[in-house]
């Protein structure tokens, strides 16, 4: 028998600040892109990203262990607790390490998950997904099976990832990012997307034992799903078949095959031209011509890659908790290739009971994760 997977505490920070200030940024309507100082973009065609301060030695496993201490504070016994991180680490030493053999020490994603779990005084399973930017949703949804199963009883899950110039000219070089600095999800004339700074971390637990020690559940995780497009290493399949797939499992899980009972999805929304049809026509085939609100938050936070999955999941909470739904940040016009009821720019007041939160990564991979405000 499945048991329930319940959130009872979480934290965020993006380059808005930490919980409050990402709540005040992105369900403002705000966008928090400003000029990159961290490293020199004269060579590149872009300058912007979403960046929180010039991070030094240290500062992702910092952020990390910050965010994952807050997650869990309310649990005392930690001696079962998984950690499990999507994140590919810091890329500067990740990189050097795999070109030249020099230690990579902490910035090594796996190690990174140890160092975390050590802070925590956490000594159950250690895992880190780097599966792009999917890798924390794949953590929450690991951690899902795990708890459900009857293997765990409780783990934090976390995604981090801070913005670096490997990956800024990888993008760049590619033609992926906007051209204006601005980031218009879904919108006529959007021309691209923007990186950010993103932490965030969960604590998921079973909802029996939750109870037993008087933690009162925030959400149930219902639903999760996990499909590959297997259609280009980076263009989504035009039909978003790996996408609609993915929440229609998490969908059947929860027994809603149909979707009725969603009242908000937080999209993957790059605002880039291929993304963001393909998904529309994905959450068309979920969901059919029944209007659900729908936003994307990448036109407030930027592209947090291996963290998207679990900020974006945290927003989505947020929104669950407020009942207020978050605007897509940068929206101008309606373009009849992305026909959704998209919330523009401005919070809307929803009764959100049911909300799906979707992931799409390189490579073909997509993740939908399912919640149930308690």
């Amino acid at each position: 028998m499945s048991r329930e997977v319940v959130v009872t505490g979480f934290a965020v920070h993006t380059a808005f600040g930490g919980r409050v200030a990402t709540r005040d940024g992105v369900f403002g309507g705000g966008s928090a892109f400003s000029p990159v100082t961290r490293f020199d973009t004269a060579p590149f065609r872009a300058s912007a990203a979403a960046t929180d301060g010039t991070p030094g030695p240290g500062s992702l496993r910092d952020a990390l262990n910050a965010c994952a201490a807050d997650a869990a504070a309310g649990l005392p016994d930690r001696e079962d607790t998984a950690v499990l991180l999507g994140t590919a680490g810091d890329f500067t030493g990740v990189t050097g390490f795999w070109r030249s053999g020099t230690a990579a020490g902490d910035t090594v994603p796996v190690r990174l998950a140890d160092l975390v779990a050590e802070h925590l005084g956490a000594r159950g399973p250690r895992l880190a997904f780097t599966n792009a930017c999917v890798a924390s949703a794949v953590a929450i949804m690991h951690a899902c099976r795990l708890i459900a199963s009857g293997r765990l009883d409780s783990a934090v899950c976390a995604g981090a990832y801070l913005v670096e110039e490997e990956n800024f000219a990888k993008f760049d070089s590619g033609m992926a990012f906007s051209r204006d600095g601005v980031v218009r999800p879904f919108s006529a004339g959007r021309s691209g997307l923007l990186l950010g700074d993103g932490v965030a971390a969960i604590l998921l637990e079973a909802g029996d034992t939750a109870r037993r020690r008087g933690a009162r559940p925030l959400a149930a995780v219902i639903g999760w799903g996990m499909a590959a497009d297997a259609h280009h290493i980076a263009r989504p399949h035009p039909q978003a078949h790996g996408l609609a797939s993915a929440a229609r499992q998490a969908l059947r899980r929860a027994g809603d095959p149909d979707g009725r009972w969603v009242d908000y999805v937080n999209a993957h929304g790059t605002a880039t031209k291929a993304n963001d049809p393909a998904e529309t026509t994905g959450l068309r085939t979920v969901f059919g011509n029944r209007p659900v609100p729908v936003s994307s938050t990448k036109g407030a936070t930027g592209h947090l890659l291996e963290a998207a999955g679990a900020v974006e999941f945290v927003i989505t909470l947020m929104a669950m908790l407020d009942g207020v739904l978050p605007p897509t940040a940068g929206y101008t016009k309606p373009d009849p290739a992305c026909d959704l009821d998209v919330v523009p720019n401005q919070a809307r007041r929803a009764d959100v009971w049911r909300a799906l939160t979707v992931n799409a990564a390189f490579g073909g991979a997509n993740t939908a994760l399912l919640l149930e405000r308690r």
